[in-house]
Parts: C-alpha cells; structure tokens; sequence
C-alpha cells in the first residue's frame, strides 16, 4: 500500500490542506459516504417497511461487524450518536448513593469531565480527580496514579483508553484489573481506540466501554458504539427512554424514536475500508507516522518528548515552547494563524499553563506533512522572540 497524498483522493478531504487532526472528528472516505448515500436512498424509498421490518435486521447485522472487530459478540453491542453519549448512558443507569465517588483523570475529554460534574451536582456525589503525570515515564506511573485516588467511597472509575489533549494510550487492562480488586466498577472512555489500537473487550475485564466509529475507522459522523459486559447490561438505559423500555440490553438502544440511522449502517463498509487500507499495518504504519513526526517537531523546537513510544497510538501530543503562551485564546489564535498563514490544519489545547499541539496521522499523511508544521512553527517562534505577538 502506497500511504501519504497518494491516497488523499479517497476521501473529500481540501488537497490545498495538510490535514493533521484526524483525530477531532475523523474524515469520512468516499465510498463510505456512498454506501451511507444508498442505506438513506433505501429507506426513503419505503419509509415504513424499512424502519419497522428492516431496521432492526440491518442494525444488529451492522452491530456484530462491529462486534467481531472489537472483539466481542452484537448481544453486548449498542449503537449510539457519541462516545459522550455511552457515558451519560452509564452514569444515569447506576443507582447513586448520596457520597458516592467517581474518579475521573485530568487528562480526559471536557464532555465526560461536564457530566460527571453534572451528575455530582444533582445525585450528591463526588468527582475525585486523578492527577496524571505528564510527561509520563512509564505506564507503571498511571495504574499507579488511579489506584492511589481510589477510597472506600469510590463507586466508578472513568478511564480514557486514549486521552484526547495529551494522546496518551493508557494501560486500560491494567488499571481495570487493579480498579476491579478493589470493587470500583470501570466505565473506558474509548472514543480514539477502534481503529488506532487492537481491542479485545470480552477480554477486557471493564464493566463498560463506549468508542466510535467515526474517528479512526472513518465511519460517517454521528457512529459511535457502547459496549456492555453481561452483567453490567441489566439495568442498563439510553438517555433517551422510548418504546422499548425495560427490554433486554440492546433492544432500547436500537430504538430511541425516530433518526437517521445510516451511519451505524455504514459501519461494514467502514470496516472493509479499514481492512482494504490493510486493517493492523494501517494501524502500525500511523503510530509509526505519528512518532516520526512528533520527533520532527521536537528536534525543530528543541522541545522533549512527552510520552515513552510505547504509549503512543496515531495521535501525538506535544508541549509547545513557552514563547507561543498560554491560555485558550492563545491557542485558538495560533490553531487559526496555522491555517489562514499556512493550511495546516491542526488543534492547539490549553494544558495545565501550558499550550499543546496534538498532530495525527492517517493514511492521506506523509512526513512532508509535519516537516512543513515545523517550519511554520519555527517561524512563528522568530517572529514571538522578537517581542512580536504570534
């Protein structure tokens, strides 16, 4: 396979773009939009007969693809619109004792932390924030980090298989086990894992797992997935309560009323996509990508790396000299600098004081890619140590 701006035509992506934020809300090929294109033009052809007879059919048809690839079976498989949408779904399934704690990393997703505060807020319960280390030497210091918050009090844990702002992969089978001993039930957020590292659910040992599609398996947007083990699907709710309350685990989720249901029937051809693309090799040759082009940027900046190899996937997090600033207007204004100045299109986050830039890597990119973000980073820099705003 011959990755890099060779294959860039496979997708509606801008050619005048270096695209290096996969990672945000992923970017759907071609052919996958296609055959979302057709499921739509199926079900507006006979409305009726394709919600009420076919739907539920195709659905759990797509859901075991899904499933086989996760390494799992359908019966434990829910579709949903997010990953966020999974973690609402949990949290208000559980039944929360006033005191209750949940743990959740400073590292994770801004939409997770608003729901667990939410929740804190209108249940009585608590949100104890685990503090990881960054940069990390090891993954031994983030199992490390959860199981020194963890309290008798401590009734779920919420860990991200791969943090958003700072890229990490963290030792997700490792923490659970540790977590686990210990009674505290174990929600992964794994919205960047399907399709950037191997998965293994039933051997997982978490209690729950929500994903998506729609990043790093280039499924349409809106195609995400919750995973449940057995005993943690009784009891298990939507946010949206419709028809089909109270039936087993995953009929509720299939069913919340009526919506486009076309992504999650993309799925299969996300999945041959994926695997046309060279399913694994794909997955190594972004990690080995995304390494390689962190590396650049490091040497151009004269910054260090931030994270051991071994816990990087297709994402890469770096932290960015003090001279670019701090501060989300900070960062805002430099990720639009990047793509009005140079078109390159990649995220600038505000990180404990500091400003992060997060590169990816995907099958379009190639290292003239991150060679040409390091020249206009190198130049922005010049222009901020003269005295000059960036």
């Amino acid at each position: 396979m011959r990755y890099g701006r060779a294959l860039l035509s496979l997708w509606s992506l801008d050619p005048r773009v270096r695209y290096l934020n996969h990672g945000a809300f992923g970017a759907a090929p071609r052919a996958v939009l296609a055959a979302q294109r057709a499921i739509r033009d199926e079900m507006e052809r006979e409305p009726t007969r394709f919600m009420v007879d076919a739907l539920p059919v195709k659905l759990r048809r797509s859901a075991a693809r899904l499933a086989a690839f996760l390494g799992t079976t359908g019966a434990g498989v829910a579709f949903t619109e997010n990953a966020t949408a999974g973690v609402n779904a949990v949290m208000r399934s559980i039944e929360w004792r006033h005191g209750d704690q949940v743990l959740l990393s400073d590292h994770a997703y801004p939409a997770v932390a608003n729901t667990a505060a939410w929740f804190a807020r209108s249940r009585g319960i608590a949100v104890r924030s685990v503090r990881l280390p960054w940069p990390v030497r090891g993954p031994g210091e983030v199992v490390d980090a959860f199981v020194a918050a963890a309290t008798a009090k401590t009734r779920l844990a919420i860990v991200d298989h791969v943090t958003s702002p700072t890229a990490l992969v963290l030792p997700v089978a490792e923490i659970v086990r540790a977590l686990k001993r210990r009674g505290i039930a174990v929600l992964v957020d794994g919205a960047h894992a399907a399709g950037m590292v191997p998965l293994a659910l039933d051997a997982l040992g978490a209690d729950w797992y929500a994903g998506t599609c729609h990043k790093w398996l280039c499924a349409p947007k809106g195609c995400a997935f919750l995973w449940a083990a057995p005993p943690a699907r009784r009891g298990l709710h939507p946010a949206v309560i419709s028809n089909f309350y109270g039936e087993p685990f995953p009929a509720e989720f299939d069913w919340t009323g009526t919506r486009d249901p076309s992504a999650w029937l993309a799925v299969p051809a996300a999945l041959d996509f994926h695997r046309r693309l060279g399913g694994a090799g794909l997955r190594r040759r972004n990690r080995a990508l995304a390494l390689e082009g962190a590396r650049v940027l490091a040497d151009a900046l004269d910054i260090g790396q931030c994270a051991p190899a071994g816990m990087r996937g297709a994402m890469a997090s770096l932290v960015l000299p003090a001279a670019f600033g701090s501060g989300r207007e900070r960062a805002e204004a430099l990720n639009r600098m990047l793509f009005a100045r140079h078109r390159i299109e990649v995220p600038v986050i505000p990180f404990r004081r500091r400003l992060l830039l997060r590169i990816s890597a995907q099958a379009y990119n190639e290292p003239e890619d991150y060679a040409r973000l390091a020249r206009a980073l190198g130049r922005l820099r010049s222009v901020a140590r003269g005295g000059r705003r960036v």
